[in-house]
């Protein structure tokens, strides 16, 4: 497996800590010393996770001289599908063309997109398919409680998107680690208010908007981060100084130094955007994908290591070689 192309897309709408502030008992400087964020972006009501996932996809398309028709499956990792089904993925293949492309949705909350990405190499290296379009998209304002400023301030919406190809004997994908504790499962989620319901009462609080125990999110995702990040690069045969840089998934900035300093990654070698989209779930880790390549100048034989973690619990890494 190797990634031919990355595409990104991010509504154009901006909602900064001081919009956020007006209707909201918080700070500017409140949200950036506890989470690093200074804005993220809001979708309208017609940019669902479908629209903005068919963007994304495009961009990656046309970035990897692939069209839509050479496309055998495409994979979308979202907690915020347009429906229950059909699938987000189907919406998808209707709104690019993608005639002959397999679809369906994958759910692994933030980490989904890497779970995506280790599905997909499986579809590749069976040589099953030739060509996948993976895209993690999410519309999280649309799920967040606006009256909770511990938990509204982290979340933004975005699209990001990568097209994949079989890769025999070159193997791009050097090693991952994929993980969960259902568990812990009530610490993070989000209940449907329709299928959720013992003897008629709905399960969890409201339905309607996402639940979060900070606090045991911060050490959970910390600790699960670091130790499968650590296994990855045992697998890989590699060290942080192998690696050209980190890419970690964009909730916090307190999580990313925690995280950094367990593996002992140079400030300079991790990447981090969120300052500018927050917490965008599945789509943090190919938007900053697509972001690092600019930035870092990243060259192919540059090595990367990607972790994640999100509800579920559920957590990922893996290495991957541009």
């Amino acid at each position: 497996m190797k990634i031919l192309a990355t595409g990104r897309y991010l509504p154009e709408k901006i909602l900064t800590n001081a919009d956020i502030s007006k209707f909201v008992d918080t700070t500017d400087e409140w949200i950036m010393t506890r989470t690093g964020i200074r804005e993220r972006r809001m979708a309208t009501e017609s940019e669902t996770s479908a629209f903005m996932g068919a963007e994304a996809a495009r961009e990656a398309l046309a970035r990897a001289s692939v069209s839509a028709e050479e496309i055998d499956l495409i994979i979308v990792a979202t907690v915020t599908p347009d429906a229950t089904f059909p699938s987000t993925a189907c919406y998808i293949q209707n709104s690019i063309g993608a005639t002959k492309a397999a679809a369906f949705d994958l759910q692994a909350a933030c980490s989904g997109f890497l779970y995506g990405l280790v599905v997909a190499n499986q579809f590749l290296l069976s040589g099953t398919y030739k060509n996948i379009l993976l895209i993690g998209s999410e519309k999280l304002t649309s799920i967040v409680d606006w009256k909770d400023r511990s938990t509204c301030v982290l979340f933004g919406d975005g699209a990001g998107a990568v097209v994949l190809q079989a890769c025999p004997g070159r193997e791009k994908l050097l090693a991952f680690d994929l993980g969960a504790n259902g568990r812990l499962h009530d610490i993070l989620y989000l209940h449907n208010s329709n299928t959720a319901k013992a003897n008629g009462k709905v399960l969890g609080e409201a339905g309607a908007c996402m639940i979060m125990a900070g606090q045991e999110v911060f050490k959970q995702a910390v600790t699960e981060m670091a130790r499968s990040a650590r296994k990855t690069l045992e697998k890989a045969g590699l060290t942080v100084d192998d690696l050209r840089c980190v890419i970690p998934h964009q909730a916090n900035v307190r999580i990313i130094d925690a995280l950094t300093e367990r593996l002992k990654v140079p400030a300079g070698k991790c990447f981090v955007n969120l300052q500018r989209y927050g917490n965008i779930s599945a789509a943090c880790i190919p938007v900053a994908l697509y972001e690092a390549q600019i930035e870092y100048d990243l060259k192919p034989g540059d090595k990367i290591l990607l972790i994640a973690f999100g509800g579920g619990l559920t957590w990922a890494s893996a290495v991957i070689e541009l």
